[in-house]
C-alpha cells in the first residue's frame, strides 16, 4: 500500500483526529511564529501606541483601487492613478516627518507616513472633488493632511475636522492648514450646528454603534446629492450599513491587508446614492 492510499484509509478511521493533530499544531505554530516575528520587529522599530499606521500589500492596493472605482463610478485606472499620486507625494511625507519630529508627541508617533486605507479617502476626494469634507476624529491629523493634499490638487474645497482633544491635529500646518478648519468640540453637536452642504463625510471618532449612528443622524440633513459617507468603524459595527439600507443608499466595504505588520487591519465602509438615481435635494 502506498503512502497516499494509507493516508486516505486512516482518514476514514477513528484515529484520524489524533493523527492529524501534529499537522494541525504545526500549521498553527508556523502562523503564530510569523506573527510573533512581525510583532517583535514592530516593538523594536515603532513608537505608536494607538491608531497604528502601516502600508498595504500590493494586492490590497489593487483591491482598493477597484473599491474606489465602484464607490465613485470612475474608471479603475483613474482610481489607481490617484492612489499612486498620494503614495509618491514626497512633499507630504517630508511634512509628516518634520511635523512629527517637532511635536511634543514625537515619543508616541512615527515620523514615517504610512497611509494604509487613508489612500482610499484620498482617491475618493480626488474623484468626487468635494466643496466640503467633514471629518470627525482628527487624532494627530495624518488623514487630515492627506485629505487636504487632495483638495489642494483639486484646486477647490475645504475640510472641517472635529475632535474633542485640543491637542489633536499637530500635523495640520503649513500649506495644508490653508484648506482645513479645525474645530474642538463634540462632533454630534458640531455637525448639527451648521446647514452647509457636505459632499464627503468621514466618521472616525468614538467607535461605538450608538455614537456613529448619532453622527449619521446629525449630518444627514446636510448631505449633498452626490455625497459619499465613509466610516472608519465598519469592521466593528454595522451602523453605516444599517443607515445606508434605511436611507436607500448602497453600501460597500473595503478590508485592509497590512504589509509586514502584526495588526490585522481595519477597513472603510462607504455609503452613497446609486449614481444613476440620486435624490432630488
Amino acid at each position: 500500500m502506498d503512502w497516499i492510499s494509507m493516508r486516505r484509509r486512516v482518514a476514514r478511521t477513528r484515529l484520524a483526529p489524533a493523527v492529524a493533530l501534529p499537522v494541525r499544531a504545526a500549521s498553527v505554530a508556523g502562523y503564530d511564529a510569523q506573527l510573533l516575528a512581525r510583532s517583535a520587529r514592530w516593538l523594536a522599530r515603532s513608537r505608536e501606541h494607538t491608531n497604528y499606521t502601516y502600508d498595504l500589500t500590493d494586492r490590497n492596493l489593487g483591491h482598493l483601487a477597484w473599491w474606489v472605482s465602484v464607490v465613485t463610478d470612475t474608471p479603475v485606472a483613474e482610481a489607481r492613478a490617484h492612489i499612486a499620486e498620494a503614495r509618491e507625494d514626497g512633499d507630504l511625507r517630508e511634512h509628516v516627518r518634520e511635523a512629527t519630529l517637532r511635536s511634543s508627541r514625537r515619543g508616541l508617533a512615527d515620523p514615517t507616513a504610512r497611509l494604509g486605507r487613508r489612500l482610499g479617502w484620498y482617491a475618493i476626494a480626488r474623484a468626487v472633488k468635494p466643496d466640503r469634507i467633514v471629518e470627525t476624529g482628527t487624532d494627530k491629523g495624518l488623514g487630515s493632511v492627506l485629505l487636504a493634499s487632495a483638495l489642494l490638487r483639486n484646486g477647490r474645497g475645504r475640510l472641517t475636522t472635529v475632535d474633542v482633544n485640543p491637542d489633536s491635529g499637530y500635523l495640520i500646518a503649513g500649506r495644508y492648514a490653508e484648506v482645513v478648519d479645525r474645530v474642538v468640540g463634540d462632533s454630534v453637536a458640531v455637525l448639527g450646528s451648521s446647514a452647509e452642504p457636505v459632499d464627503v463625510f468621514l466618521h472616525d471618532s468614538l467607535h461605538t454603534w450608538e455614537y456613529e449612528t448619532a453622527e449619521l443622524a446629525a449630518v444627514d440633513p446636510r448631505l449633498s446629492r452626490r455625497a459619499v459617507v465613509l466610516s472608519d468603524n465598519s469592521h466593528v459595527t454595522d451602523a453605516l450599513s444599517a443607515w445606508a439600507e434605511k436611507t436607500g443608499r448602497q453600501f460597500l466595504f473595503f478590508r485592509e491587508e497590512p504589509a509586514d505588520h502584526w495588526y490585522p487591519g481595519d477597513g472603510i465602509g462607504a455609503a452613497s446614492w446609486p449614481r444613476n438615481d440620486p435624490p432630488s435635494r
